[in-house]
């Protein structure tokens, strides 16, 4: 409680000047000091009967019974209701007087008493105090000046008590901002994790089939801005079937974990790498015409796959579109793919398509 106190204290930035200024505004003055003094004896001696008639009055209210639960409670309750009954009439009302009433704040707050009950008892409490001032005062026309002054001190306990009501409920607002930007980043890093897997081939680390189309249709938008050739590889690896047969399908998935480094680690940063499913590969190479791709990045390939896995082959078919006119994504994976099928009967039938640097690559 102290600690809230503090934070409450320095959230609503009370000091001893901000004291005196919240009583320069309500004119509260030493005289009203010393007519709330002065009834400090005749409360004195009344404080039971007007404790008990306030709780035996809030209590017959159910919403206010429910609230203060078992008798220990009320007890409880009571006790503090004679300490701040005197402390209205103390004389004191500096920065403890200050702490007193911000505490009692916290907890109406804490206790789920609503604004409207609390203000209702503030009125029930005054009333009390007045009638008992009026019916057991000895001194003929007092009760206007004490009813003015008491008035003020009244007024000057519920705007503190209402501002711990105000800083609480900003103080959950906070909190309950807090909780909803750390959910909101939850949220996106676990939709930008999931689309990172869904973008990314679980067993190859290439990209995708689902991507290949945003892929290629990016490469090409910025390859017709620069009037650049695109080249597109479509890879198939040689009756994978049997690898799997032979050798199982543990080796077989090393086979294409493999291929799909070799894939990557022969491209460049602006190409893209895509598993297009099973066996199959297709790599989209920015800047690059179709015979720089099959003499410098299709052989490079063939070649660090032939020293990893000797007994491993592939077929590659290479196609390009631009640099004066350019076909749509869906035609240039179709040549590729039709390039890279032809190369592969053209395997089976034991016909290599002449020219060192097109062994065992179709191109058109």
């Amino acid at each position: 409680m102290q600690a809230a106190l503090k934070t409450l204290l320095e959230q609503m930035r009370i000091t001893e000047l901000e004291v005196d200024y919240r009583k320069q505004l309500l004119d509260f003055t030493n005289r009203d000091i010393e007519v709330l003094v002065g009834c400090r004896p005749l409360i004195s001696a009344h404080i039971d009967h007007i404790v008990d008639d306030f709780y035996r009055i809030q209590t017959s209210n159910p919403d206010i019974a429910n609230l203060i639960g078992d008798a220990d409670t009320l007890e409880r309750l009571q006790c503090a209701q004679r300490r701040y009954i005197m402390d209205l009439f103390s004389g004191v009302y500096g920065m403890e007087y200050i702490n007193n009433r911000l505490r009692i704040g916290l907890v109406h707050k804490r206790i789920g008493v609503e604004p409207k009950l609390y203000l209702s008892a503030v009125h029930l409490l005054r009333s009390l105090l007045l009638d008992c001032i009026d019916r057991e005062g000895k001194e003929e026309g007092a009760t206007p000046e004490v009813i003015r002054s008491l008035d003020k001190l009244i007024y000057f306990d519920v705007t503190l008590v209402f501002e711990t009501y105000i800083q609480s409920m900003l103080a959950e607002i906070e909190a309950a901002r807090n909780r909803t930007e750390e959910y909101a980043r939850s949220l996106e890093d676990t939709v930008a994790r999931r689309n990172g897997e869904l973008r990314t081939d679980s067993l190859t680390g290439l990209t995708s089939r689902r991507y290949l189309h945003e892929e290629l249709y990016r490469t090409l938008q910025s390859a017709q801005r620069r009037s650049e050739p695109v080249s597109m590889v479509f890879v198939d690896v040689d009756n994978f079937k049997k690898i799997n047969d032979r050798k199982g399908h543990a080796h077989g998935d090393k086979v294409l974990q493999e291929l799909g480094r070799i894939l990557l680690e022969t491209a460049r940063g602006e190409d893209s790498c895509v598993r297009f499913g099973g066996d199959e590969f297709c790599v989209v190479l920015a800047n690059a015409t179709e015979e720089e791709t099959i003499r410098t990045y299709c052989q490079r390939v063939k070649s660090l796959l032939s020293e990893r896995y000797p007994d491993v082959t592939i077929s590659m078919g290479v196609t390009q579109t631009g640099p004066h006119q350019y076909e749509d994504a869906d035609t240039l994976l179709r040549h590729a793919d039709t390039c890279m099928y032809s190369q592969k009967n053209s395997n089976k039938n034991g016909h290599h398509k002449a020219g060192p640097d097109k062994t065992d690559v179709c191109s058109g």
